[in-house]
């Protein structure tokens, strides 16, 4: 059976063709628009990120099943009875409500933990959507006149695509608006916001079956982080995994209950039908590989191989440290008012070691959320991680020394597509074997993270 797994991440469209057994070759990838209209706005056009899913499909050629992995908390308005959409899509990396959800108090936000798992942040859909019916005149009519559809963009896609009006339960889940103890929208979590429930689409099992494009079944539609937690074989608790893309996302499989509160989010990792559903902890980053893509944009390097040769004592040893906070602060801290931040430069500093301070910030970052999941539960002793970071070996073992845990980079790098081949039935676990694991050196000290953490006190509150 060939599978066609199509990835609408946040910035391109990949679609990745998996045969049984776990040959696969990339069929296509597209690139769209990134549009920053105002200071922490980040928008897509919904109608270039459709015809991309369409470009990649049809050059995957003839295949079997059709699985799609969305951007999670990235959400839109659009017209039930025509497919128009009313709104661009609010990405996951817009802060524009930040104020209107401070403003909601901290009794809301023990609400929002409490029913939905989720702290009230602009990160998560529930704020955007309540944005875009109060502020886009297209959007309000369509509600007045009963037309109006909301939410995030796998249900955009299947609507458009299949005629299907539905969400999976883990993509569900990174809303704010679900109810986590019942698997359906929360009516107290819909009123605090000002989103109609009757607007949402339906919430079904990642596998439900979500109808046909051009006569192939579309079997499997899920968040794309929780699509690499499954592609990287993470099915027992403790089973973590780190993907490294925009941003970066740690998950870690909590079993069938709910795990505790702590300084990361439970979430759902997948619901399949039949089976209860698998819950997850969950913490990120919101600039990985966007803090990179920044550092090459203003000129601090040029090609990719140079993430990779560095000399000498680490960056951090040296009092040199980065702050990857270009969007702020995501978990525990969930800080937009943070700041990027150097610290600790003098007149020998140069491009290379600014460059060594953004893969070592992004990788002390990830290092504490690490340390934050390991309070919630026992994890893994070896941590696997994919995407775009995972390709650095600096970076790779400047993790392991700093996290105290092995690290596993797989030989292919694609492991959301991993997962949503997976998830329709065959066997994938081929193209994840390890091709490097990185044990931890001690390389880090007590005193580098010390460093790092007061760093990272400089950077908070920093914006008005």
């Amino acid at each position: 059976m060939q599978i066609a797994a199509i990835d609408q991440g946040t910035t391109s469209t990949r679609c990745i063709v998996i045969s049984d057994g776990g040959a696969w070759h990339l069929a296509a990838s597209r690139r769209h628009g990134q549009h920053h209209p105002k200071a922490g706005w980040v928008e897509h056009d919904p109608e270039e990120l459709l015809a991309n899913v369409r470009a990649v499909l049809a050059a995957a050629g003839p295949v079997d099943v059709i699985a799609i992995a969305n951007q999670g908390e990235s959400c839109l308005a659009w017209d039930a009875l025509t497919g128009e959409a009313l709104s661009p899509v609010i990405v996951w990396q817009d802060a524009r409500t930040a104020d209107v959800l401070t403003a909601l108090g901290p009794e809301a936000d023990t609400l929002s933990r409490h029913i939905g798992g989720v702290p009230l942040d602009p990160y998560f859909s529930a704020s955007k959507m309540a944005w875009i019916l109060r502020n886009l005149p297209a959007a309000a009519s369509a509600f007045k006149a009963g037309r109006l559809r909301l939410g995030t963009t796998d249900a955009f896609f299947l609507d458009r695509l299949c005629g299907t009006f539905a969400t999976d339960l883990a993509t569900a889940s990174r809303t704010g608006l679900l109810d986590l103890k019942t698997g359906e929208w929360s009516d107290e979590l819909c009123d605090l916001h000002g989103v109609p429930k009757r607007c949402l689409p339906s919430i079904v099992s990642a596998n439900e079956g979500f109808g046909t494009i051009e006569g192939v079944p579309v079997a499997v539609s899920i968040v794309d982080q929780q699509a690499a937690l499954f592609g990287h074989g993470c099915r027992k608790p403790g089973d973590s995994k780190i993907t490294f893309g925009t941003g970066a996302f740690l998950l870690a499989v909590a079993g069938t209950t709910r795990p505790a509160d702590g300084d990361l989010l439970p979430t759902i990792g997948w619901n399949l039908s039949g089976s209860a559903p698998v819950f997850a902890i969950e913490g990120g980053i919101y600039d990985a590989g966007s803090a990179l893509e920044w550092a090459h944009r203003i000129g601090l390097y040029t090609d990719v191989e140079e993430l990779d040769i560095f000399e000498g004592p680490t960056g951090i040893s040296r009092g040199l440290a980065f702050v990857p906070a270009l969007s702020g602060l995501a978990a525990p801290y969930w800080d937009r008012r943070a700041a990027p931040l150097f610290i600790g430069m003098d007149h020998a500093t140069d491009r290379r070691d600014l460059v060594r301070a953004i893969l070592e910030g992004i990788a002390m970052l990830t290092a504490g959320l690490i340390a934050s999941a390991a309070k919630t539960m026992p994890l893994s002793s070896t941590i696997s991680i994919d995407g775009g970071l995972s390709k650095s070996r600096y970076f790779a073992r400047m993790l392991a020394g700093a996290s105290g845990h092995d690290v596993a980079v797989p030989a292919m790098h694609e492991l959301t597509a991993v997962g949503l081949a997976e998830l329709c039935g065959i066997d994938a676990s081929a193209a994840r074997k390890a091709a490097h694991v990185f044990s931890s050196d001690g390389g880090i000290s007590d005193e580098d993270h010390k460093r790092f953490k007061d760093a990272v006190a400089r950077a908070r509150g920093w914006r008005g």
